[in-house]
């Protein structure tokens, strides 16, 4: 009899499906995964507008992750939204507490598609602590930016990867657009290069993506295989419909 094999995402609940938990489990789920969940906040929010955003406190948040840890052997967290770059920390140590080896994926969302800023007017000292805790992280073209304002985007990647690994999604991008890259090992870059000629825009693409290598590196490919089967997924999940909304296909 086939044994579950856990994994878990720490995010937000978003009503369409289309982003946060929901979304993170649809794409375990889809790789023959045991998605566990732990809600960092609900959001008022549709695919195409974002209203509100009810954090839970953190320390409900740690409960439910001790509580879960407690019970199932957990090696891979996918994190998505968090209130501040304060509470990120301490679950960061919470997490690596709970077991030492865990691998915890970063999606470091800074701005929602509609406009919602969720960092912008934090202190930005702990930055290199959390990016010491985290396997990989997986910022999109803008807000990769946005992390250290005063940095050019060369010196961000650089100072960002010499303490963790980067998935940097091309999505936003303007010169090579689609085109990501995977820092790690603090030199070596990967581009990964669309396949497809043509995509629909997709409500929560970047959370399909992050959860997909979380996924892959659950399922435990080295990280440069489990961006270009990351890759291949999303591309699949961007053409599965013309909507806003996408189809998770079982990965064969």
């Amino acid at each position: 009899m086939k044994t579950h094999t856990y994994i878990l995402t720490i995010a937000g609940h978003d009503p369409s499906g289309g982003a946060g938990i929901t979304s993170d489990i649809k794409t375990f789920e889809s790789h023959g995964l045991y998605g566990l969940s732990v809600c960092t906040a609900i959001t008022i929010q549709n695919d195409t507008d974002f209203k509100e955003c009810i954090w839970v406190e953190k320390e409900l948040i740690i409960s439910q992750v001790q509580t879960l840890f407690n019970r199932f052997k957990i090696e891979v967290v996918k994190i998505g939204i968090i209130k501040n770059w304060k509470t990120l920390s301490v679950l960061l140590d919470v997490l690596h507490t709970l077991n030492p080896d865990v691998k915890i994926i970063l999606d470091p969302i800074i701005k929602a598609t509609a406009g919602f800023d969720f960092h912008t007017t934090e202190n930005q000292d702990i930055l290199n602590t959390i990016w010491k805790k985290c396997y990989l992280i997986t910022p999109n073209y803008d807000e990769i930016q946005l992390l250290y304002p005063d940095k050019n985007i060369e010196d961000t990647i650089a100072h960002i990867a010499s303490k963790t690994n980067i998935y940097l999604k091309g999505g936003h991008r303007t010169d090579k657009k689609g085109t990501d890259e995977l820092y790690h090992r603090g030199i070596v870059m990967v581009n990964i290069l669309p396949k497809a000629k043509t995509v629909f825009q997709k409500h929560g693409s970047g959370c399909v993506l992050s959860s997909a290598l979380a996924s892959n590196i659950c399922l435990n490919l080295p990280l440069d295989e489990a961006a270009v089967a990351s890759k291949k997924y999303i591309e699949a999940f961007l053409n599965s419909t013309q909507s806003l909304l996408g189809i998770h296909s079982k990965i064969q």
